[in-house]
């Protein structure tokens, strides 16, 4: 079965004040791929996130969603299509006052119509599958920064997303706990085929997971390519970057 984009974003631009931050954004991100996008600092790497999620208007161009054109998308349809995102946020954004199991089960209480006791099995099918069993009463305040981001993972899956989206996933957390969260991503998105968009500065790294890669520079896309041909490119943009941040080249599969 041939690729198919699921998100296509076309000449998008935006400006703050007088810094124009995006400056005609091209990128298409393939189904049930893992699209990384890397690039320095104040990028704008969140901000193209953030357009896909219909939270900010492009100045112009467009962003598509299963061929739905965010800019101009009614309350009624953002809100259906929204049933197929899930977003890992760089701090979790996990409820201080909620347990564990009530953090997770939020969006299905708030979404769906489904009774306690489905609720129950969908949070503690999706506790399991983050390794995290026996934390359901516990509070975010209780937890390690992995396992916050673990809570985190499982209530951005509960809906059953088609689109999951990480921004900086791995902030704060040291090398083995990275280490740890990338295998969970890499499990769970073989096992429930969702398309992952990551948003990520831990670079080689986070280039294990990655279907494709794309470079943000200057307000633009400098290229999406699949990570080996990513750094081994001949385009200088793209070659500046990997000889500045990414050390040795990539080289063998996924561990596991």
């Amino acid at each position: 079965m041939s690729e198919r984009p699921v998100i296509e974003i076309n000449g998008l631009r935006k400006t703050f004040g007088a810094i124009e931050v995006l400056k005609g954004v091209d990128l298409s991100i393939m189904e049930g791929k893992t699209t990384v996008i890397v690039g320095g600092s104040g990028q704008g790497k969140s901000l193209i996130i953030k357009h896909i999620l219909g939270l900010i208007r492009p100045d112009s161009g467009s962003v598509q969603v299963y061929g739905k054109e965010m800019s101009n998308i009614g309350k009624k349809d953002l809100k259906e299509i929204r049933m197929d995102f899930g977003v890992l946020f760089q701090n979790s954004a996990l409820f201080d006052s909620m347990t564990v199991f009530d953090n997770i089960a939020l969006p299905l209480r708030e979404r769906t119509h489904m009774s306690e006791e489905e609720i129950s099995d969908i949070v503690n099918d999706k506790i399991e599958m983050m390794d995290i069993v026996g934390s359901n009463e516990k509070y975010p305040a209780q937890l390690s920064g992995g396992m916050r981001k673990r809570v985190g993972l499982a209530r951005a899956l509960v809906l059953k997303p088609r689109i999951i989206f990480f921004d900086e996933p791995t902030t704060g957390l040291d090398v083995a706990k990275s280490s740890e969260l990338y295998r969970i991503f890499f499990h769970t998105q073989q096992q429930l085929k969702y398309t992952a968009v990551i948003v990520s500065h831990d670079v080689p790294k986070i280039f294990k997971l990655a279907d494709y890669v794309a470079l943000l520079n200057n307000g633009v896309i400098q290229g999406c390519l699949p990570p080996e041909e990513f750094q081994l490119s001949d385009d200088p943009v793209i070659k500046e970057f990997v000889e500045t941040t990414m050390g040795p080249l990539y080289s063998g599969e996924m561990e596991v």
